[in-house]
């Protein structure tokens, strides 16, 4: 009885550990999020269509203005999207994000056949970019 103790606290323990280190974002991450810069293929994408806008980021869980919410894994400034609701349903993206000076930035590929290889998506039509401020509320 003691060994089938041992064995479940261990597969326990070792399911937590992968669950944390592939799934969970890092905590600097969750909150909410309102883009100040949009991009695809280099050009700039017009303010008013995204000035009111937001990004709610909560552990494994997004909602982007409630156009579209879904699951969101981590690893190594990497994410894998899958939409679950709104106009994206059913849809997987890969990005590259990174955090510099207050500022989060995420490049997406459209496509989410690969992840993109830097923040750059002049000529590059599947890559949108995607720079954000933690709202202050």
């Amino acid at each position: 009885m003691s060994r089938l103790l041992l064995f479940t606290s261990i597969c326990l323990y070792i399911g937590c550990i992968t669950t944390k280190t592939n799934f969970r974002q890092p905590g600097s991450l969750n909150g909410v999020w309102i883009p100040v810069k949009q991009e695809m293929g280099g050009k700039a994408l017009p303010l008013p269509g995204y000035d009111r806008d937001t990004l709610t980021l909560s552990d494994t869980v997004y909602n982007y203005t409630s156009r579209d919410k879904g699951m969101v894994n981590y690893k190594d400034g990497t994410m894998d999207i899958y939409s679950r609701e709104g106009v994206n349903a059913g849809k997987h993206f890969t990005a590259i994000y990174k955090v510099d000076h207050g500022e989060l930035t995420i490049c997406y590929n459209l496509a989410g056949d690969s992840y993109p290889a830097d923040f750059e998506t002049i000529s590059k039509q599947t890559l949108f970019l995607a720079v954000f401020r933690r709202s202050q509320e």
